[in-house]
């Protein structure tokens, strides 16, 4: 089965305040773009996990398709053996959640390739464990987001009538790295009431 999993960018972001916790308390909207990475997962005798494309600076383990797999084979120990293949083309260290995509879609693909039969809202808080946007990824819409990035609010809006250019400069920056320069204060103005107003 192959699947290809897409990243996203934040419409506005207001990071609020520091939790206990360690993650930030956050006002965003998450929109989901046609950037995608490719997965292909299969049924196998034993487990393996291979990556291509932009290499990852981590080791298979710490890969968060291996972790999805894992999060879902300890609580499901009879569900077989998977031979996982990720070629990664949605640039990392930029905010787009490509490797919380890649995780959702994982979970995705289990619970169908195994006929787990998971709603949404189990998969869900799987993918809370594993990431504070990965949660996003298994409805994929366009949403407002608070909390840490894994508390919902559907919102109607739509860029499909326009062109979105991303630029990536050669540079990456750690999500701890972007949120320790970041003074949080609440937010001046509502995200939700901005991108209700015409796009110009």
């Amino acid at each position: 089965m192959t699947i290809h999993p897409n990243c996203k960018i934040n419409l506005g972001l207001h990071i609020v305040e520091k939790r206990p916790d360690g993650y930030h308390n956050i006002e965003t909207m998450f929109y989901p773009i046609s950037i995608c990475d490719k997965l292909e997962i299969n049924a196998a005798e034993k487990f393996s996990f291979s990556q291509n494309g932009i290499q990852l600076e981590c080791t298979d383990s710490d890969n968060l398709c291996v972790k999805a797999y894992d999060i879902i084979k300890k609580e499901f120990p009879h569900i077989g053996n998977v031979d996982i293949k990720l070629t990664k083309n949605i640039p990392f260290g930029a905010g787009l959640g490509g490797g919380s995509a890649d995780a959702a879609f994982t979970l995705k693909m289990i619970n169908e390739i195994f006929a787990l039969n998971l709603p949404d809202e189990h998969l869900t808080n799987y993918a809370s464990k594993l990431g504070a946007d990965c949660a996003f990824f298994i409805r994929n819409v366009p949403v407002y987001a608070t909390q840490k990035g894994d508390v919902f609010e559907k919102c109607n809006i739509s860029l499909k009538e326009y062109s979105l250019l991303l630029v990536k400069p050669d540079i990456f920056i750690s999500t701890p790295e972007a949120y320790s320069g970041v003074k949080p204060h609440k937010a001046i103005y509502d995200i939700r009431e901005i991108i209700s107003q015409p796009i110009n």
